[in-house]
């Protein structure tokens, strides 16, 4: 059975969280490719993200302690999905509103 690291639930996801994790260019562009994938391991959602390993660490942290990614640990490997659903039940319309405004850079 894969083990899930601290998320929030959905009724705890705030604004102002998702916000702030969705305020940084490289989260953000980590949001962006998983809004194309049923989920990810964290090494191919990075591969072409100039940053060291450990700051992308960070930002999948910020970005799972938002609310904004889900992660599963299935042995060695993480494995992480946007939270659309919730996202959508708490902020209707949020999510996609940014990660089109996001495509239209």
């Amino acid at each position: 059975m894969p083990r899930v690291p601290f998320q929030p639930a959905t009724a705890d996801i705030t604004l102002v969280g998702v916000m702030h994790a969705l305020s940084d260019p490289a989260r953000l562009e980590i949001a962006s490719r998983l809004a194309d994938s049923d989920g990810e391991n964290c090494s191919g959602i990075g591969e072409d993200i100039d940053l060291h390993k450990s700051t992308l660490s960070h930002h999948y942290r910020v970005l799972r302690e938002a609310g904004v990614t889900a992660t599963t640990i299935e042995g060695r490997t993480r494995v992480v999905r946007l939270r659309r659903d919730d996202l959508e039940a708490r902020f209707p319309g949020l999510l996609d509103a940014v990660l089109n405004a996001y495509g239209d850079r």
